[in-house]
C-alpha cells in the first residue's frame, strides 16, 4: 500500500510539474516581431506580421496634415492613445511631394485611385500590385490588373507599388536572377498561412534575390515591391528608426487590433 501511495504521488508531482511547464510555455511571450535572416550569401531583416496578433495600417501623414516624409516624425507624432507599434515601413511609390501615385486607403477612406498609366520606373515594370486587407486581419498581395477586376470592396488599407516580385509562386517574367542593379530593396509578401512578412535588406541586393527570398525562403505565392534606396524601417524593440531620403506612404503595423471600417466600392 505504501509504494502504491508513493507511486501515486509521484505521478501527481509529475502532471503537476508537466502543468506549469506548459503554462509557462503559454505565457511565454512572442518572439520580436523584426529578426535577422541570411539568404543566398546576404544580410536581411525580416518582420512578420500575425492575423490576431497585429494590424496592419497605411499611414501618411497627421489628420488633414502634409506627409510624415520619414519614420522619425512618424514616431514622435504618433496620435495619443495610440496601439503600440510592433515595426513600421515605407508603403509604395510617391511623388515629390510624399503623395501616392497609385491606389492608396486609409483607414477605409481612399486618397488615389489605382493607377494604370504607362511609364518608366520600377512602378511601371508592369504587373505591379496592391497589398490590402482589414481589421481583422485577412491580408492580400494581387496584381493591380486582378485587383482592379476582382475585388469589390473597398480594404481598411491598401498600397499598390511596384513591380510584383512573385505572381502565383513564380518570379516576375521580367526580373533577371541576379541583375547588375545592387539597391537597398523592401517587400512584402503574404504567406499560405496568411501572415505578411516584410523584408528590407541590409546590403545592396538585386531584385531576384529579394524575390526568391519570398519564394524560396518564406512560402509567399505572391509578394511586392515596396522600394529601392529609400528603404526604411522603424523596430522600436531593437530601437532602429532608420533616416534616409524623404518617404511617402507608411505601412505601420500595431500590436492589437482597431475596429473595422465599413466598406463600399474601391
Amino acid at each position: 500500500m505504501k509504494r502504491a501511495a508513493l507511486a501515486a504521488a509521484f505521478t501527481l508531482a509529475a502532471c503537476s510539474s508537466g502543468a506549469q511547464q506548459d503554462q509557462r510555455k503559454a505565457e511565454a511571450p512572442p518572439p520580436p516581431p523584426c529578426q535577422g535572416a541570411a539568404f543566398e550569401g546576404a544580410s536581411f531583416t525580416h518582420c512578420t506580421a500575425t492575423p490576431g496578433r497585429h494590424t496592419i495600417h497605411l499611414v501618411l501623414g497627421p489628420k488633414n496634415g502634409a506627409p510624415y516624409r520619414s519614420l522619425s516624425q512618424l514616431a514622435v507624432n504618433r496620435p495619443s492613445g495610440s496601439h503600440a507599434v510592433a515595426f513600421a515601413m515605407n508603403g509604395g511609390m510617391f511623388d515629390a511631394d510624399g503623395k501616392p501615385i497609385g491606389y492608396a486607403v486609409i483607414e477605409g477612406q481612399r486618397v488615389h485611385a489605382i493607377n494604370t498609366n504607362e511609364g518608366w520606373g520600377n512602378f511601371h515594370l508592369l504587373p505591379n500590385g496592391v497589398f490590402f486587407g482589414d481589421a481583422a486581419g485577412h491580408w492580400q498581395i494581387r496584381t493591380s490588373e486582378d485587383f482592379a477586376a476582382h475585388v469589390d470592396n473597398r480594404p481598411d488599407f491598401g498600397t499598390q507599388s511596384g513591380p510584383m516580385l512573385v505572381i502565383d509562386g513564380k518570379l516576375h517574367p521580367k526580373i533577371d536572377a541576379d541583375g547588375q542593379s545592387l539597391k537597398l530593396r523592401n517587400g512584402v509578401g503574404v504567406d499560405r498561412q496568411g501572415r505578411a512578412h516584410f523584408i528590407i535588406s541590409d546590403e545592396p541586393v538585386s531584385f531576384g534575390k529579394l524575390a526568391r527570398l519570398f519564394r524560396d525562403k518564406l512560402d509567399c505565392p505572391n509578394a511586392l515591391f515596396l522600394d529601392g534606396s529609400v528603404s526604411s524601417l522603424w523596430d522600436p524593440e531593437h530601437g532602429r528608426v532608420d533616416g534616409g531620403p524623404p518617404l511617402g506612404p507608411l505601412i505601420v503595423v500595431e500590436k492589437s487590433a482597431k475596429g473595422s471600417n465599413g466598406k463600399d466600392r474601391p
